[in-house]
């Protein structure tokens, strides 16, 4: 398997800076956070677009995938949601990226079938566009539909190869399921994995890897024994914890924790 970390966790980052970072660090690609507060976003032009793909191309580094906001089981107008979903989309194309992030966000109180519905068929729409730029978009288990038996729901009725699924650990956990039912929900349309560790379900403060009570091995062991061989993307939040110790700082445990768990479960 592969490694990345996310830009979620060294926030405004100039680019070069965190290229520097993953190959002091050995990590092989990066998860790209693509918000207009970073350096990294959807008003980018494509002469800036192609500076930055050519950065990474030149740091042998590559670019994981974009991480957007959009919230496919929203209520409202499809018109917006696929708007975002297509910026993001030639994004990540302009860099290189296979993969383009996205929530499920369904309002509180909504119903349920309603919601699902119209992210499927969001979604189904954006896989055209999808397939015509290379890219896949993944809907990542979190918020309203944080298993994988929740993120099935509404991946089954797509039944697109450009729609998949992006497992993050934390959200599976936090909604009480088992990392071999995740996987076993998830398998068909995985894109990759978000990994992360925590203290507690009531202290989601990001920690470093094996600090905390997130199920990795469990995790890692069930990715392996079934031969996946795609990648795993260290996501440390701390946009939303400022008070976090500094990521930098915690690469070199964090890509040898990882390795460690790789080689425990060949």
């Amino acid at each position: 398997m592969k490694l990345a970390f996310s830009t979620l966790g060294v926030p405004g980052l100039p680019v070069p800076e965190v290229l520097a970072l993953a190959t002091a660090n050995g990590y092989h690609g990066v998860e790209l956070r693509a918000h207009p507060e970073e350096p990294v976003h959807t008003g980018l032009s494509p002469a800036e677009r192609a500076g930055i793909a050519g950065l990474f191309r030149g740091a042998g580094v590559e670019v994981l995938g974009v991480a957007g906001y959009t919230r496919v089981a929203a209520a409202g107008d499809d018109g917006p949601v696929l708007e975002e979903i297509r910026g993001l989309l030639r994004l990540a194309h302009d860099l290189g990226a296979p993969f383009v992030r996205v929530f499920p966000g369904a309002d509180p109180g909504r119903p349920r079938e309603e919601a699902e519905a119209d992210a499927a068929r969001r979604l189904g729409t954006a896989a055209e566009d999808a397939a015509a730029l290379g890219v896949r978009v993944l809907l990542e288990t979190h918020d309203s539909h944080r298993t994988g038996a929740d993120a099935i729901r509404i991946l089954g009725p797509v039944g697109h190869r450009q729609v998949g699924a992006l497992w993050d650990v934390m959200h599976t956990w936090l909604g009480g399921e088992q990392p071999s039912d995740s996987y076993a929900a998830l398998a068909p349309h995985l894109g990759y994995v978000q990994v992360k560790d925590v203290a507690s379900a009531e202290d989601t403060t990001p920690l470093p890897l094996g600090a905390g009570v997130l199920p990795l091995t469990e995790c890692v062991d069930v990715l392996s024994r079934n031969g996946w061989d795609g990648w795993l993307c260290w996501e440390y939040e701390k946009r939303r914890y400022e008070a976090a110790a500094p990521l930098p700082a915690l690469l070199p445990q964090g890509r040898a924790h990882l390795t460690r768990l790789l080689g425990e479960a060949a």
